[in-house]
Order: C-alpha cells, then sequence, then structure tokens
C-alpha cells in the first residue's frame, strides 16, 4: 500500500519562535515510527535550550541556522546537516530567514533542562 501525505493534509503548529509544518508523522500518514517536518524561523528567533531523548537530524534548506550543543556551536548554511544526538542539550538560532527539514522517531519526549517534568512529544513530531 502506498500511503501519500497530500499538501493540505500537513498540519502546521506555531509558537513564539517557529512555525512547523508536519509533512509525515505516526498520527499523520500512519508512519511505522519516524517523523518528517518542516521548521521555519525568523533572524533572531531562538527556541529554548531542550533535549530530546531520541537522535534528530536537521538540513538546513534556505537561509543560516546557528546550533549550539554541548558548549559547541557550528553555523549551518542552505544544503548542511547536523545531526543531534539523543540527550544532547541543544538550542538553536536563524541566523536569518530559515527553512528546514527535520527526521526524527515519532514518540521524540523533549525536556527542558531545569523542569521537574518532560514535556511530553511535541505536536508537530506526534
Amino acid at each position: 500500500m502506498i500511503i501519500v501525505v497530500r499538501a493540505g493534509e500537513n498540519r502546521r503548529t506555531e509558537t513564539p519562535n517557529a512555525t512547523m509544518t508536519t509533512l509525515a508523522s505516526p498520527t499523520q500518514g500512519s508512519t511505522a515510527g519516524l517523523s518528517m517536518w518542516q521548521v521555519e524561523m525568523a533572524p533572531g528567533a531562538r527556541g529554548p535550550r531542550h533535549v530530546f531523548d531520541s537522535e534528530q537530524i536537521w538540513t538546513v534548506l534556505e537561509g543560516e541556522l546557528a546550533v549550539e550543543m554541548a558548549g559547541q556551536s557550528e553555523n549551518l548554511d542552505a544544503g548542511d546537516t547536523v545531526v543531534l544526538p539523543a540527550g544532547a542539550e541543544r538550542q538553536l538560532c536563524a541566523t536569518t530567514n530559515v527553512r528546514v527539514l527535520v527526521c526524527g522517531h515519532g514518540r521524540a519526549v523533549a525536556q527542558v533542562p531545569g523542569e521537574d517534568a518532560p514535556r511530553g512529544t511535541p505536536p508537530w513530531i506526534a
């Protein structure tokens, strides 16, 4: 069986820092556990410092993205890909308008350091 998620079925989630568009996930397209989503951020937008319990792969499609992880910083340009390992505290910041394609586990759980409990699986991943 071919599973197709049509463009009109994509799910958009807006936060103060970014807009995420779910392209496929366990609840959208019935994947066997993977998710793929697009992230769009305006210059200067910065997500919170956070940790996921599973690996993610981020590919910059347009613009520039700064990645801070484990005390290191790396700038990514269009075409660059970064692998963010499970358990690594990270923060992502848009240097310019940026559009990124992200893949990860569809049941990934996020946690913000200093908070008592995990935040659960974000809606754009689930």
